[in-house]
């Protein structure tokens, strides 16, 4: 007994310390907890946290720091999502890992102090120089029975054999001459008649004396090199049947080649022919080669907007091989005014149309945004800026294309989508030849056409669909003498469209055909002049599956006939018809 009275007090000790360990702590943690807590709220926060930005859902370009209405569709604006660390629509926030993998550097925009360096740097390729190529061809019909030039890059000299040909009509030629022989003294201007055929043929008056001679007839005839140099292509083999004049090699000369280089659109005002020009090669770096400007290509590649420089370089060591890459230097005729920014060609990403850099919008945080900036000359591995950027500007000058890359898997603006953000695009619409009396007759159905979008902004199906077939009938009434092909097609499309729409009742069906309707009516009134009133070409962004689809409105005011009531003000004025 006396062991249970002290097994009993050794449990009811061990709960008493147990709920002081448990109850006891947690109530001192919690404690705790609180004077953490309360410390903590005497602390002066102002200032710490971001302003809360409002966007639209559908419209993440819109950031407005309070609630209301998207300026576009007019729906409810929505907290920006907090992990955008308070960034605009379109900047991008990198980790310092991504930039150290992507080697991603940033430069502070200066200013040029000085002139010293005003050269413009060039890449290229060696040519052949076309001025010294060859054609060796045959001179008459016939099979080629052997060709003695057995693969491109082999040397000939002039004069060397290339090719034996039988030709049946050169075998005809030669009978007629013994024949003409024997009657020289009788008919002679037919023997020289016969004579000068064979010299057409490039036989030589040694060949041609000698069939005379001898009576006997050649039937395989010698083609010989006309020119010295390394053959550049093969153009026929043995057994090959040529015609006269056909092409059986070309015979280049590298005594001379091309160095033909790209020049941009906007450098070339800044060459001449006779400039110098300073070239090198991945093949020998420590020389330099001295030529100059030969040929400016009078006509500008419209693909690349570059246009070609040319210069003569001798080669007699054959030191360059056509195909090598080159670069040139060539000093500018435009010095780089002194305090005009000038920024690396690294960090220039160039589109064609467009020369776009990124800069470093937070000085302490790896956040960057895409800008189109106007280039002016370049000199050396710089460029000069016109405009876009500001002294002490930071930019991106190495890894400038993984920025952009994550810039669009961001869905922020970045080189390949251009138009993220714009409200706006340019009405699809060709120029077009109206005769008065089509405008005149075409006129009359726009009444109809302003009522038929009235009736889909109220979402009236029927009233859609009577108002359709009316303004077809309208449109077949009219006559079509005098349009071309074109006017026909987008007259046709349209009356197509509109019995579409006035054969169905489903409204969805009905603003699907309203779509590509406006593609085709559109254009029509943007070519027909003298209206009664200004028609206003409106445009929502989001109708036809976001692929944007316009209207024609005789009001200002956006009623979106794509989604009615939905989003009566989504959309905006991109023209206008007068």
């Amino acid at each position: 007994m006396n062991k249970n009275v002290l097994y009993i007090g050794i449990a009811v000790i061990a709960g008493l310390l147990a709920g002081y360990l448990i109850f006891g702590g947690s109530t001192r943690t919690s404690n705790t907890n609180t004077e953490d807590s309360n410390i903590s709220d005497d602390h002066d926060h102002t200032g710490e946290s971001l302003v809360q930005m409002w966007t639209c859902s559908m419209h993440p370009q819109i950031m407005q720091p309070e609630p209301g209405d998207c300026p576009i569709c007019g729906m409810d604006l929505i907290p920006a999502e907090s992990s955008a660390d308070g960034l605009t629509a379109n900047e991008i926030k990198m980790t310092k890992n991504a930039m150290a993998l992507a080697n991603v550097q940033t430069l502070k925009v200066g200013k040029t102090t000085s002139d010293s360096e005003n050269t413009i740097s060039l890449s290229g390729k060696i040519k052949l120089n076309e001025e010294v190529n060859a054609v060796q061809a045959s001179y008459f019909d016939g099979r080629i029975e052997r060709l003695n030039i057995d693969y491109v890059g082999q040397e000939v000299k002039k004069g060397q054999l290339l090719a034996t040909i039988y030709a049946p009509n050169l075998v005809a030629a030669q009978q007629e001459l013994i024949t003409a022989a024997s009657l020289k003294d009788t008919q002679l201007e037919l023997y020289n008649a016969v004579r000068n055929k064979l010299q057409l043929w490039k036989l030589t008056e040694r060949q041609i004396n000698s069939i005379e001679d001898t009576g006997k007839v050649v039937e395989n005839f010698p083609i010989y090199a006309t020119v010295s140099g390394t053959v550049s292509e093969k153009l026929a083999s043995e057994g090959d049947y040529v015609k006269q004049g056909q092409p059986i090699l070309k015979v280049s000369n590298l005594n001379s080649v091309w160095a033909e280089f790209d020049v941009y659109e906007n450098q070339i005002a800044q060459f001449k022919e006779g400039q110098n020009i300073k070239i090198t090669s991945n093949a020998y770096p420590n020389k330099v080669f001295n030529a100059n400007v030969s040929f400016i290509d009078p006509v500008l590649n419209t693909v690349t907007r570059t246009v070609a420089v040319r210069a003569v370089l001798q080669n007699s060591e054959r030191l360059f091989k056509p195909g090598m890459f080159v670069s040139g230097k060539i000093d500018s005729s435009m010095a780089s005014p002194l305090g005009q920014l000038s920024i690396p060609a690294t960090a220039v990403m160039w589109t064609g149309e467009r020369s776009l850099v990124y800069i470093k919008t937070n000085p302490n945080e790896p956040v960057f945004e895409m800008r189109e900036i106007t280039l002016g000359n370049r000199n050396g591995d710089d460029f000069t800026v016109v405009s876009g950027l500001k002294n002490g500007d930071e930019i991106v000058t190495n890894g400038t294309f993984t920025v952009d890359a994550a810039a669009q898997l961001q869905g922020k603006k970045s080189m390949m989508n251009r138009d993220k953000g714009s409200t706006e695009s340019e009405t699809p619409v060709m120029k077009m030849t109206l005769p008065q009396s089509f405008q005149q007759s075409f006129k009359t159905s726009l009444e109809h056409y302003i009522n038929l979008k009235d009736a889909f902004v109220e979402g009236n199906s029927k009233q859609v669909s009577t108002l359709a077939k009316s303004t077809s009938q309208k449109l077949k009434l009219i006559t079509q003498d005098g349009l071309g092909n074109m006017e026909k097609a987008h007259l046709a499309k349209s009356i197509e469209m509109l019995d579409a729409i006035g054969a169905n009742t489903d409204l969805e069906n009905q603003r699907s055909h309203f779509v590509i309707l406006n593609e085709n009516f559109v254009p029509l009134v943007k070519n027909t002049e003298g209206l009664s009133e200004t028609l206003y070409i409106q445009k929502c962004p989001m109708a036809d599956n976001n692929k944007g689809a316009f209207w024609l409105s005789n009001l200002k005011e956006i009623r979106n006939p794509y989604y009615g009531e939905q989003m009566m003000n989504c959309g905006s004025i991109i023209d206008s018809v007068q």
